[in-house]
């Protein structure tokens, strides 16, 4: 699980048009590194997500850090561009946590799916537009549904003061 904040964990992803930007290069990318999202939350200063290799590129040497840090310098410059302060220091860091339990793995699926109503966005995460939510209730079997948002979450320890 990668967890990542901007720096001095500013807002600089606000609004529509700079959240779809951040999600959607997100998502582009990990595809064209090989990697899988299972569970996203893309927010204004931060955001989470759950990955893991494609079969299809097991053999690919491209690491997550690789993968973060395009995302990272793409969208550092789209938003500098955007407020016209080239070379500001956009993300402050990111935290790596590899899932190597099921029920952690579960958990983390659970916490980072509900991510936009722990942070009093809305009251479904699946009506957050720049989240998973509404994918894997769309996607997932019933009994996989259930089981993942059975899981309690307020045990983890997870980087997320934002």
């Amino acid at each position: 699980m990668i967890t990542s904040g901007t720096y001095l964990k500013e807002h600089l992803f606000r609004g529509k048009q700079r959240l779809d930007f951040l999600h959607d290069t997100l998502l582009k990318t990990a595809i064209e590194q090989g990697w899988q999202l299972e569970a996203w939350a893309v927010f204004p200063n931060h955001y989470h997500f759950i990955a893991r290799r494609l079969p299809s590129h097991f053999d690919s040497t491209t690491t997550l850090k690789e993968m973060v840090s395009q995302v990272h310098q793409e969208t550092s410059n789209w938003v500098n561009q955007q407020d016209e302060s080239q070379g500001r220091k956009v993300w402050h860091n990111f935290w790596d946590s590899t899932l190597t339990y099921e029920k952690s793995w579960i958990a983390r699926l659970n916490y980072v799916h509900g991510n936009p109503v722990k942070h009093g966005l809305v009251k479904l995460a699946r009506d957050y537009p720049w989240c998973s939510a509404a994918w894997f209730e769309r996607v997932a079997a019933a009994s996989w549904l259930k089981t993942v948002y059975a899981f309690k979450t307020d045990r983890l320890k997870i980087e997320d003061d934002f």
